[in-house]
């Protein structure tokens, strides 16, 4: 070993002297071995003229091998195409022995060349063949052995990829097509995954990666629940449509996508509803540079607006949201101009010049404070932001003659048991009452439940967590989600508000719902550790339950009553709920509005609590404010 890394740290001119000298040698033993091959003897091969030929063919040899690249060749990477350009080298060098042997007139029986060419093929080429297969092998003892799951095309390509790397070794295929079993792919058996138990512990690696970019997601689904019984860290490629479009490359491998945890097939867009209130238009996104609102101007642009105008309170998130969309916009020669504004959605008099001086047609209402816990304990804020910051812009909606408006939700405004979904269910409650008004303005609201990866989801709390290695956190054992990935949840909001004809409430269709604790043991196992537990002390990581935050429920809902019917999209339903006449909703704002100023967070309570919200509190007043001048008093 200390060898090999000695010649490998070698600087590259030092090696091709080496390798010049080797072929010299080589191309000597081969000259005097053909001699003696087919004439047992070499005596006569003092003569001077044998000796011309011999350095003739040596300097000729050498510049040939030098002229196709032979020197150049990194030996560990030698190829086919490599041998057989050593090959051909060596035939040119053979007939160069007959002309020069014909030029210095010396005796050539017509064996010999065809002798030298076996010899110089056999020291120059196989020494290279071999000095690649003992480098190989040498670097393959340095690479983590892994099973590829998928002997498709996809695996395949892979398959060379880390042949070429210095991370992974592929030793086996896994694959559920019967017609595979026992054939050798790339070099790899092929095996049934139902063996797979046996034969991680036969090869002894503990990581497999996932080939099938094309499988739907409910297949790899039902294959990572096979996976993750099994102590072993699972990676997987890129999705195929990320390979194709160029975002991702096949050996860019990754974590398991919570997405394929939850095995939920993705449904194919109605590009009608898409660009109904996109295509040609002033389109503007409120909290354009969070999870949601980000998500919204991406899928927004490619619909071709004539105007996006990016409205947030950040001005980091602003900068980076615009930034990105006009990449987008100039890498792919799109004809949208971006605007990025600063402001408050608490600001009347900005949105309604911001709206007027656009002429913004269609409005996506996604600024809102989200987290529970951050809402209990700043509720004046909270109530500000989510039910005057929603009313303000609905106002401005309707003064600058807006034809769309679509709130984006959650189904934490269902029953609500915290301040945050309640002035989520009071924005609802707002838009509901002023959509009974007569005015140009038509307003709809999409609620759905978690999205992946926004801020504040748990998922990135668990990676990190167990990238730590101590303990994951829990809230309740019991506790159960639903879950959507963001860009599927912000294609879905702008086909629903497509569809909203005033007033309504659209449900997003959130497939089951998920057990929290299943998801963190599901993440735990396919970083191949073990959760401990009592019965298995000797666990890599333990699942600590911290008990529900303030506000905080064990299941969510989508739907108060059970008015609901479908649409022409069935991932999109629609509800019919009770609100009050705009007349007596005004004036529960007024009041509202007048608590809030004076922080009297008494009134704020009982005022949430008198509406048809539905509020139903678990906790007492969580504002840290106000408990700060409780505990003063």
């Amino acid at each position: 070993m200390f060898i090999i890394n000695k010649i490998f740290s070698m600087p590259r001119v030092y090696k091709r002297i080496i390798s010049l000298f080797v072929d010299t040698i080589f191309i000597t033993a081969a000259f005097f071995s053909a001699f003696f091959t087919r004439l047992d003897d070499i005596g006569f091969l003092d003569t001077s003229e044998y000796w011309q030929v011999l350095v003739v063919v040596w300097i000729s040899t050498l510049l040939l091998f030098t002229k196709v690249g032979l020197y150049r060749a990194i030996l560990r990477y030698l190829s086919v195409h490599a041998l057989l350009t050593i090959v051909l080298s060596c035939f040119v060098s053979a007939l160069l022995l007959v002309v020069f042997g014909y030029y210095f007139e010396v005796f050539l029986p017509r064996a010999i060349p065809i002798i030298y060419f076996a010899y110089i093929v056999l020291l120059s080429g196989g020494s290279r063949l071999l000095v690649r297969v003992l480098v190989s092998q040498y670097f393959t003892k340095q690479k983590e052995r892994v099973i590829i799951y998928g002997a498709g095309d996809s695996g395949r390509q892979l398959v060379n990829l880390l042949r070429h790397g210095n991370k992974f070794h592929p030793v086996a295929f896994i694959d559920d097509d019967q017609k595979l079993f026992k054939s050798v792919v790339s070099g790899l058996t092929v095996y049934n995954s139902k063996n797979l138990k046996r034969l991680i512990s036969r090869i002894q690696t503990n990581k497999i990666l996932l080939a099938m970019p094309r499988a739907k997601r409910s297949q790899r689904k039902a294959i990572i629940n096979t996976l993750t019984e099994l102590r072993v860290e699972v990676k997987s490629v890129p999705a195929f449509e990320e390979i194709i479009n160029g975002s991702a490359s096949i050996d860019q491998l990754r974590d398991v996508a919570i997405e394929d945890l939850l095995g939920r097939d993705c449904v194919l867009a109605q590009p009608e509803l898409l660009s109904a209130n996109i295509k040609n238009k002033v389109v503007m996104v409120t909290g354009a540079g969070g999870s949601i609102g980000s998500e919204l101007c991406r899928q927004i642009v490619q619909q071709a607006p004539k105007i996006l105008i990016l409205f947030e309170l950040s001005e980091y998130a602003l900068y980076k949201i615009d930034k990105e969309l006009s990449e987008l916009v100039a890498r792919k020669f799109l004809a949208v101009q971006i605007i990025p504004l600063l402001g408050s959605v608490q600001r009347k008099n900005r949105l309604q010049t911001v709206l007027e001086s656009f002429t913004v047609q269609t409005l996506y209402h996604a600024a809102a404070y989200k987290h529970v816990p951050m809402v209990e304990h700043n509720v004046v804020e909270g109530v500000r932001n989510n039910i005057f910051g929603t009313y303000y812009t609905a106002l401005a909606a309707i003064a600058a003659k807006v034809e769309s408006f679509v709130l984006i939700s959650t189904d934490k405004a269902v029953r609500p048991t915290n301040v945050m979904g309640t002035t989520k269910r009071m924005a609802e409650l707002t838009l509901q009452s002023l959509a009974a008004e007569e005015h140009n303005t038509r307003f709809c609201m999409v609620r759905f439940g978690n999205v992946l990866g926004s801020s504040g989801s748990v998922i990135p709390l668990f990676k990190r967590q167990i990238a730590e290695g101590e303990y994951v956190t829990v809230t309740h054992p019991d506790i159960i989600r639903y879950f959507m990935t963001i860009p599927e949840a912000a294609q879905l909001v702008i086909q629903a508000g497509a569809m909203g004809k005033g007033g309504d409430v659209f449900v997003l269709d959130m497939g089951e719902p998920v057990k929290i604790v299943d998801l963190a043991k599901n993440l735990i196992n396919l970083s191949g550790l073990e959760v401990k537990t009592a019965q298995n002390p000797f666990g890599d990581i333990e699942i600590k339950f911290t008990g529900l935050r303030p506000g905080e429920k064990l299941f969510e809902e989508l739907l108060i009553g059970e008015n609901v019917e479908k649409t022409a999209h069935q991932r999109i339903m629609t509800a019919n709920e009770k609100f009050l006449p705009y007349s007596e909703y005004e004036k529960i704002l007024q009041r509202l509005d007048k608590a809030c100023h004076k922080f009297d967070h008494e009134s704020i309570r009982e005022i949430l609590l008198s509406t048809p919200a539905g509020f139903n509190p678990t906790d007492e007043i969580g504002d840290l404010v106000w408990k700060a001048k409780q505990q003063q008093g």
